[in-house]
């Protein structure tokens, strides 16, 4: 039977979690034990602890020593995490104790990265020691990171969840949409395009349900055309990019901030069809009421001039 959480977190410590690293890094004992200057018996006593906090075995034996098993690279993992966690703490520690805090965790959603590459950029000027962890994701996934404390902030929309109120946001931009294309995409020489004219070729697209996408079947409905089928959905605009130059036949729909570095770089051309509907605007968000380094506040005052500037 599987130890309660209490249990677990009574009898756990950090010098266990590791040792299962180092078990994992070295297959024995032995190798273990000289990487953390423990005798091999204290290694293995250890080891004994450990599996007992957990009720259950978490390596076998093999003739090349020990391997976890698949409860034991569970365990790892997350002992890999924890380390992770506290080598930040340490780092944000520091920081706030030199008066900028150390380290900043900040979620984008795609069309928004150009607006917090600018905010970045601002902030590692005045402050070239803090570090700063992005992570691109949904509007949807960067609010589950909030909500668990993985994030200490993140431009999106709160639109999307059903507990907007958990939250503090601020607006910080109007975003406007694009399509683009491969420079050398049939319509991408045109003057004038209209929706109907990319209603035939095959799009890049975000899931059902997001914003943009639901922008775009607007569209297509107030023009009274049938939405296009066989679709190549993804978050990404990296795969987005990469999609449009494997196939010169593909459009797609992004931020103009993202559409305009990439034609600025000769990647793609923007087409000119005109997108009557607006799109949601960027929100700076955190958790309510939750307390923010110096370093968040940092990067916050950042986006919120760079959303100025390029509105």
């Amino acid at each position: 039977m599987t130890p309660s959480l209490n249990s677990i977190v009574s009898r756990l410590h950090v010098k266990q979690l590791r040792l299962l690293i180092a078990l994992e890094e070295r297959g024995s004992l032995l190798g273990a034990a000289k990487q953390l200057a423990l005798t091999q018996p204290g290694a293995s006593k250890a080891l004994h602890e450990i599996e007992t906090t957990f009720g259950a075995p978490l390596f076998v034996r093999t003739n090349r020593g020990l391997a976890p098993n698949a409860v034991g690279h569970c365990v790892i993992r997350y002992a890999r995490l924890i380390h992770t966690d506290l080598a930040h703490l340490r780092e944000e520690i520091v920081g706030i104790m030199r008066g900028y805090g150390g380290r900043v965790s900040v979620g984008v959603i795609m069309g928004a990265v150009p607006l917090l590459t600018d905010a970045i950029t601002a902030v590692s000027e005045r402050q070239p020691e803090m570090s700063v962890e992005i992570v691109e994701e949904t509007s949807a996934s960067l609010l589950g990171l909030i909500d668990a404390g993985r994030l200490d902030l993140a431009i999106c929309r709160t639109s999307v969840s059903q507990t907007p109120y958990l939250y503090d946001s601020v607006l910080v931009k109007e975003e406007t949409l694009a399509v683009i294309a491969n420079v050398a995409h049939p319509l991408a020489k045109r003057k004038r395009v209209m929706l109907k004219d990319v209603a035939q070729h095959r799009w890049v697209v975000y899931r059902a349900n997001m914003p943009m996408r639901i922008l775009l079947e607007r569209e297509f409905h107030d023009a009274g055309l049938r939405f296009p089928a066989h679709l190549l959905e993804t978050t990404s605009a990296f795969a987005t990019l990469n999609l449009l130059q494997k196939n010169p036949s593909l459009v797609a729909l992004v931020s103009v901030d993202v559409a305009r570095f990439c034609t600025a770089h000769g990647v793609v051309r923007t087409l000119p069809v005109t997108l009557a509907s607006r799109s949601e605007p960027y929100e700076m968000v955190t958790r309510r009421d939750a307390p923010l380094a110096p370093g968040v506040r940092l990067l916050m005052q950042a986006i919120v001039e760079a959303g100025s500037a390029a509105a």
